[in-house]
């Protein structure tokens, strides 16, 4: 057969699986949105590209499988900077293709020309300047290839405008691109790994993304309750384990219930999976887990040791390792780890102020998890809305909290639910949001508009950069600068001129009638939450402390 460019990348995208494709045209890849016109994928138009690279994390997210955005040459892709730097920190599959002027202009400062491979070095995991269209044959495949292989990552694929154009003759489409196989878990490593958990009086498992990216948190699960051994979770690792399972002890780090950094104080073997030892989980590194051995099992052995020096580091995948181990594991009951364990969760628990009141962030968060059901999926932004969802709402399974841990980026929150709603059309979808946050992509409730999808905007509206009004009252003498917003955006109002349903808790009626009201309509709704502008999120862990030294969260109050 005979095909472009811009045509074999459309048949190799649907030969690869993809359904759902978003970006923005331009100047530069029009020959692909021409051929995209023919083709069997879903495009989604978003406001800006930065909104369809969050778009199509929420995709990854959601389901573990690389997904796709489009963008032009010049600032579309200078606008994917961001999501492919959030997709790079988080370990995110994704695929991003974007227009590049003709090769005969490259070098000539010609209009919407940047230099995109130079640029995505950092923030890839690999990138490619496509030279012509035969190129495309293994480039696509070998994208989605390394996008998925190891640890994941977002890659990019930068076809010049001539490229595209490009017709050739192909004789046979190549096979997909698949994750290539992951390199044994070395037998003599997993022995010893069970011998250090037999021996352990006080272990806990530490479990993040990773746990998550191997699909094996229900075997993580069944060695835990054999082993009598607690597990925390950090940000990204939040429901790998059913947050009322009696050995789940909570998010770790900064913003973690009192108990739960206690308890890892105490412990004598920490088993990290697929975890980063980042700042925000650890605290000071030096005084993390003092008392305890480490057992680190990475698919990434740059992790290994980078922070935190193990007692015995494994490269590989967790969910090899675990499968591995499962069968070394003896049954054990460790009655006296347990009962400290009750004895911290009962003295140090998380408090919730105001948790039976919907216009709080407690009671907000809760009172929706009840009306949205188990089968949720759950996004957010970063800030303190972000800490409240990740102590306070129920997660039950793995890919149902979706949010940016390792860049922090506000303005995630939204798109990324499109993205999880496209991807899971059946099921609920909640946004949680603060009013800093949801400006930074507000263009996108267009895109929700448009594209109808199941997305609840929850915005917790307190007029302020809530986070960081906390830090300059805790930590700047109360010297309060460019953290609070003089302006009041009228939300509710802003989200019908898009065409979306919007209600205000602070409207004067019953406030749990009106969540509930908006919690039911039918697409996307925005509901906004007015809560105290000096509300902060307890405990905290100073930062540059050990996590033993927290501020706030005891049982007597503190907000």
């Amino acid at each position: 057969m005979k095909a472009t460019g811009a045509e074999l990348i459309m048949r190799l995208l649907e030969r690869q699986g993809v359904e759902v494709v978003a970006g923005i045209p331009g100047g530069a890849n029009l020959p692909t949105y021409d051929a995209l016109r023919a083709s069997r994928l879903r495009h989604v138009l978003a406001r800006h590209e930065q909104g369809a690279g969050f778009i199509a994390q929420g995709v990854a997210r959601a389901t573990g499988r690389a997904a796709v955005c489009f963008g032009t040459s010049g600032p579309g892709a200078t606008n994917l900077v961001t999501a492919l730097a959030d997709a790079k920190l988080d370990s995110i599959p994704l695929v991003a293709i974007t227009g590049q002027v003709p090769q005969s202009m490259i070098g000539t400062d010609a209009f919407q020309e940047i230099d995109t491979y130079g640029l995505t070095i950092p923030i890839a995991k690999h990138n490619w300047l496509v030279r012509s269209a035969a190129e495309l044959l293994d480039v696509v495949p070998d994208a989605f290839r390394i996008a998925t292989s190891g640890r994941p990552g977002p890659v990019v694929v930068d076809v010049p405008k001539d490229v595209q154009l490009e017709a050739i003759d192909v004789g046979r489409l190549p096979e997909p691109g698949r994750p290539d196989p992951t390199p044994p878990v070395v037998a003599g490593d997993v022995a010893r790994a069970a011998a250090l958990l037999a021996a352990a009086r006080r272990p806990v498992f530490l479990v993040g993304a990773g746990l998550i990216a191997s699909g094996a948190s229900h075997v993580m699960r069944q060695i835990a309750e054999r082993a009598s051994v607690p597990v925390a979770a950090t940000l990204l690792g939040l429901g790998a384990m059913p947050d009322d399972h009696p050995l789940f002890i909570g998010m770790v780090g900064m913003h973690a219930a009192r108990y739960t950094n206690l308890l890892l104080e105490e412990c004598d073997l920490l088993v990290g999976l697929g975890v980063r030892f980042d700042d925000r989980a650890v605290g000071k590194a030096a005084e993390f887990c003092p008392r305890a051995q480490i057992v680190h099992v990475d698919i990434d052995a740059s992790e290994l040791g980078k922070i935190k020096q193990p007692t015995l580091g494994i490269e590989g995948d967790v969910g090899d390792f675990l499968r591995a181990l499962a069968p070394l594991v003896a049954p054990t009951y460790r009655h006296t780890w347990e009962a400290r364990l009750a004895t911290l969760r009962a003295a140090h628990p998380l408090v919730t102020p105001g948790v039976d009141d919907p216009c709080t962030p407690y009671g907000s968060i809760r009172h929706a998890a009840a009306l949205l059901g188990e089968r949720a999926v759950v996004t957010s932004d970063v800030g303190q809305h972000q800490m409240w969802v990740a102590q306070a709402f129920p997660f039950r399974r793995p890919r149902q909290w979706l949010t940016s841990g390792g860049l922090g980026t506000m303005g995630f929150g939204l798109p990324a639910g499109i993205g999880a709603a496209l991807a899971l059309p059946d099921r609920p979808v909640a946004c949680f949001t603060g009013d800093g946050s949801l400006l930074m992509n507000l263009q996108e409730l267009a895109t929700a508009a448009e594209e109808a999808v199941d997305v609840k905007v929850i915005l917790l509206d307190n007029g302020h950069l809530g986070l960081v009004r906390q830090q300059q009252e805790l930590f700047y003498g109360r010297r309060y600068h460019a953290s609070r917003f003089h302006a009041a955006p009228d939300f509710t109002a802003i989200a019908r001129g898009f065409g979306i349903a919007a209600h205000d808790l602070g409207d004067g009626g019953d406030p749990l009638e009106t969540l509930a009201r908006g919690m039911a309509e039918r697409g996307p709704c925005l509901i906004r939450v007015p809560i105290a502008p000096d509300a902060n999120v307890y405990p905290m862990v100073p930062p540059g402390a050990p996590n033993r030294e927290m501020i706030g969260g005891e049982a007597h109050g503190c907000q």
